[in-house]
Parts: C-alpha cells; structure tokens; sequence
C-alpha cells in the first residue's frame, strides 16, 4: 500500500511517498481503508523532532482517519467488516490503510461525509477539553482564542459560545480568516500580526482581561496573551507552533492569581470512556447542527510535504484533508 513517511527529522521535504506491506489485524486491531486522513500540527511537530514525546523512526505520521472497516482482529467486537467509521490512532493514518484498536473507533455519524468526520476527532476533543477540563470556562466568562481560523480555533470558538461564555475575542492572521471566526460566533476580531495587539483585546474587555486564553503559537504571542490575562486568568497552552519556546518566571502569576496550564491529549485519550462520551456529544452537537465543521482544503496523498508546508506558512483555514 501507499503511505507517506520519513526517516529523520526536518522540514517538509523529509516527507517520503513509500510503498509499504500492509498491516494485519491481530486481537482487538481493527483495519481501515483510508478515504481522509486529518492532518495536524502535531503532525508536523513529529516530522520536526520537536513533539510533546519522542517520534521512533521510521514514522508515518496522521492520528485521525475516516474509512471502512476491511478486516478485523480475532478479538473484535465492536466493529465489522463494511461498517463505515471514524478512527484516531498514534501513528499511520498518512496512508491507504490504516490499523487501530477498536476502542478508538466510532460509527461514521448519519449525515457526515468522510472528509468532515475525518475532521473532528483530534480537534474537537481538543477543543472541548481545552475549555471545560482544563480550562474551567464559566457563563458569561470572556475567552480569547488564538488561531481562531485554524481547526481547532473555529470549532473552540463555537463551544465557548454554547458552553456560556460571555464574549469570545477571536485572533487570527488575515481579514478573511477574522470574518470566518466571526461566523462562527465571535464577538471581538483581533489580527495578531499587528503590533500591539493585546491592547485590543484588552480594549474590548474595559481593561479588565480575559477569563480564560487558549494559546498554540508561543513565543511574543505567549507574553502578550500573559498581558491579556485578567485575575483569576487560565491560560491554556496546547502547542507551539512558530517552534519558539517562551520562559516566564512563573512567581509572576501570584500577584492577580493566574495560572498557566499545559493541555496535551494523548494522555486524556487513555480513558477510552471519556473520550469515546466526548466524541458522542460532539457528533451530537455536529449532527444538530449545533456545531460546524470547516474543511478548508482537501490535498491528495501524496503533495502532504506540500501540505505541512502551507499549514507552516500560514495558508490554511480550518481543517486540511488527505485522501489516498
């Protein structure tokens, strides 16, 4: 089968198109004919030796697939040959086929294509989790969202709204992705390649702060999220995608009692019940029409180093799609 991997570290043109044995299902393994496999900034934190745990080589990155089931292990029984469904795993979903446990499987929502249920699992989890586990959101709480236009952005934007929040203030790089935060519910635009832009924000909260920030870029835009916070701010920090690492002096949280927080999924996802009841209530929410989701380009298989470089550079809105 054809897959896409590398076998050291860099930038986008360590991306390999390879053809590979396809794998075989043994135990509780469920195998997935690909028709979309998500594509994620983690994914391109792996190519680059810079993720949250070490990447073994050689790796084929994607985490979220949508297909049809194709074969299954002895021990299978929550799924079937034909079923049509949506997947998350640790590795291989850059591929024509994928393998994963069936408790990391649900059914493909009625009225759902692949590509749509292909985009929801990584980030809305994330999204979800960034906000009421971890970030504690409250009614009538003001939120600020970086990268509002990315995928997970547009679908935190959306359940900050239906979790109560007060005012959600939406940043992102360019009017075209401000407007479609805006569509998603945002109250205040804010563009963060402008200089100064916290004093917006803070402009539009009558210079108390915000209640809770949720923040994957790092570097300037994590010390001037810090000046957004208000007392009793959380911020959230789920990635670092400019590459940069920020250091603060963490005694400098006490004086309006703030906190700073690392979201990291994986470890959540081991709570296959939780994660499994998340996933529902987002499809649920999908399904009402409650909850949108943004496929913003759809790429074939094998232009991902083009992908990973587009997604780096800024040129992507909402959530990018690989299909085989």
């Amino acid at each position: 089968m054809k897959a896409i991997q590398f076998k050291e570290f860099g930038g986008p043109d360590v991306l390999e198109n390879v053809d590979i044995d396809m794998p075989s299902p043994m135990g509780r393994k469920v195998l997935i004919k690909v028709h979309a496999s998500a594509v994620n900034y983690a994914d391109t934190a792996r190519r680059e030796g810079q993720y949250v745990v070490k990447t073994p080589l050689p790796y084929i990155p994607g985490a979220e697939v949508s297909g049809i089931v194709t074969e299954v292990g002895e021990d299978v029984t929550r799924v079937k040959i034909g079923d049509r469904v949506v997947a998350m795993m640790e590795s291989g979903g850059y591929a024509e086929y994928a393998m994963t446990d069936e408790r990391s499987i649900i059914p493909l929502p009625y009225g759902l294509d692949f590509k749509e249920a292909a985009a929801i699992p990584v980030q809305g989890l994330s999204a979800y989790h960034i906000l009421k586990t971890l970030g504690r959101l409250e009614q009538g709480e003001t939120v600020l969202i970086h990268a509002a236009a990315g995928g997970v952005g547009l679908l935190a934007v959306q359940l900050a709204k239906r979790f109560g929040a007060g005012k959600v203030i939406a940043t992102a790089s360019t009017e075209e992705k401000l407007r479609l935060a805006e569509e998603m519910g945002a109250d205040v635009l804010v563009n963060y390649t402008e200089d100064e832009w916290e004093k917006n924000v803070l402009e539009a909260t009558s210079g108390n702060g915000v209640d809770l920030a949720l923040e994957m870029a790092g570097g300037e835009v994590f010390y001037k999220t810090l000046k957004c916070l208000a007392d009793f701010g959380r911020l959230i920090i789920y990635g670092v995608a400019s590459g940069e690492q920020s250091r603060f002096y963490p005694s400098s949280l006490m004086a309006r009692n703030q906190s700073v927080t690392g979201f990291f999924l994986p470890p959540l996802m081991r709570d296959s019940e939780l994660t499994l009841k998340t996933l529902h209530e987002i499809f649920h929410y999908v399904a009402s029409g409650d909850l949108k989701v943004t496929v913003g380009n759809v790429f074939p298989l094998e232009e991902a180093a083009k992908v990973h470089s587009l997604m780096q550079g800024r040129q992507t809105v909402g959530k990018v799609i690989l299909q085989p």
